[in-house]
């Protein structure tokens, strides 16, 4: 009798504090949070089934109310205003009232990718960051500034719907465990807008673009296992694994309210599906945007840099990749995609993680600025392979995107020539206004195809008016 009485009471007690639990909020709605400037900002969490929950923001007199699913969930969205440097505040209140401070209304940008996303201002060992020091030293002017929210990296099997993530000013104390493209990204954007940037990180370290397509989408367009036993059978690396990585890591952030993605991946599909990247990439992209629910937002990309894939230094693994990448900038919509064969050093052959990240942080900000806040005068475009005449024993080779010129006459390097033998030899280039890119071979008398910087580490040195490199491209499609 007395233990059927305990039980009764533990039941009891069990409801009244169900009856009265605070809303849970999810870790992104947290302190220091950042919320896109002058949208309709989702907001959701937790509390009992069918309770109303009502919600106030320091800046409007408007009241928000949303009623709990049987589920226990709760979405609505609240008008944010006007970019600035003002706390703001949100409360929320189902009878016992939780509210988040130090919020800051401003651009929202996502980092995802692999490891030279996620790759922090101080660094990965044995690979370094540019400009360390410097960066920490300045770093709580931006206490304001940018705020950023590392997402864990977690593998799920099932989409999650919360990370175990918190948002942090960007100071001092803070900015060496930033990603470093994110950070320089950030800098340069706030620098331009004078407001508040928020980035919330949602990334790791060796993934494919296959790690982060839905189960729906890997099902129907790949033939990668999806029963987790086969996943382990054929990568025994687990970040190359297929799944589990977008739903534990990026479906959490799905009902934030952002502006756009960066995104810098693809060193783990050199060798790997190389061929169909383009289309799988285009793929996640209408994914994550189906997931957002924002419509087409912005999506910048970053080309992978020169690396000796596979011990070979001369290799064409990676530049097969690189090709790949810009015929994804073509498949996706309102996107962009940064050129970064000028951002590593000639001794980083075997460094996966060249030191240089300032510059691939800052054309992305740049691309943003020009393309979405009405910078057009910045001039953010590479130049790229347009068409080519052959004259005799010399290949004419024209450009677009060169903002009316190139950055030398003479000296250019990184150009190789080949007949119909299809035998590459190191060519002589040479720029002339009136006609274009000269290049040639003394060891190819009829030429029929030119490739630029296409091998796995080939640096080259042309560059527009802008001073930014020219995409690795082939004449040939052999």
């Amino acid at each position: 009798m007395r233990k059927r009485i305990l039980m009764i009471s533990a039941v009891l007690l069990t409801t009244v504090l169900g009856l009265s639990a605070k809303v849970r909020l999810p870790h992104l709605i947290a302190d220091n949070m950042v919320i896109q400037q002058e949208s309709d900002v989702r907001l959701w969490g937790w509390d009992v089934k069918g309770k109303p929950v009502t919600v106030t923001v320091s800046w409007s007199a408007e009241r928000y109310k949303a009623m709990t699913d049987r589920t226990g969930k709760w979405m609505l969205t609240v008008r944010a205003p006007k970019a600035s440097y003002t706390p703001l505040s949100i409360t929320f209140d189902d009878g016992e009232p939780v509210t988040v401070s130090n919020v800051l209304a401003g651009e929202v940008w996502v980092c995802a990718g692999q490891s030279n996303m996620e790759v922090p201002v101080k660094g990965f060992p044995n690979c370094p960051i540019e400009g360390y020091n410097e960066v920490v030293a300045t770093a709580n002017q931006f206490s304001k500034a940018i705020h950023y929210c590392k997402v864990p990296s977690v593998m799920s099997m099932t989409p999650q719907e919360d990370a175990q993530c918190q948002w942090r000013a960007t100071d001092m104390n803070s900015v060496a465990d930033q990603s470093a493209v994110g950070f320089f990204f950030a800098r340069l954007l706030n620098r331009a807008l004078d407001i508040p940037v928020g980035l919330i990180e949602a990334n790791k370290g060796g993934t494919r673009v296959e790690s982060w397509l839905s189960k729906e989408n890997l099902k129907r367009y790949t033939d990668e296992p999806l029963d987790s036993n086969e996943m382990v059978k054929k990568y025994s690396w687990d970040y190359h694994r297929p799944l589990l990585w977008g739903n534990g890591t990026f479906s959490p952030i799905l009902n934030y309210t952002v502006k756009g993605i960066l995104f810098y991946q693809g060193c783990s599909n050199v060798d790997m599906n190389t061929d169909t990247y383009a289309e799988r990439l285009a793929m996640l992209v209408r994914q994550w945007r189906d997931g957002f629910r924002l419509g087409d937002i912005p999506f910048y990309f970053v080309q992978i840099a020169p690396c000796w894939y596979g011990n070979d230094v001369n290799g064409t693994q990676s530049a097969y990749l690189r090709e790949q990448q810009l015929m994804a900038q073509g498949l996706i919509p309102n996107s962009d995609i940064v050129c970064t064969n000028d951002c590593v050093y000639p001794w980083e052959t075997q460094q996966i993680h060249p030191c240089k990240k300032q510059p691939v942080g800052e054309r992305l900000a740049n691309i943003a600025l020009n393309h979405d806040y009405g910078f057009r005068n910045i001039q953010c475009e590479s130049s790229r392979f347009d068409r080519m005449e052959v004259r005799n024993d010399t290949c004419v080779i024209f450009l677009k995107n060169n903002y009316q010129g190139i950055s030398r006459y003479e000296g250019l390097e990184g150009f190789e020539v080949a007949g119909a033998d299809r035998v590459f030899h190191k060519a002589e280039a040479s720029y002339d206004w009136r006609v274009g890119l000269m290049v040639k071979s003394k060891e190819v008398r009829k030429p029929v195809a030119v490739r630029y910087c296409f091998r796995n580490f080939q640096l080259g040195n042309v560059k527009n008016q802008a001073m930014l490199p020219l995409f690795p491209f082939r004449t040939d499609k052999w």
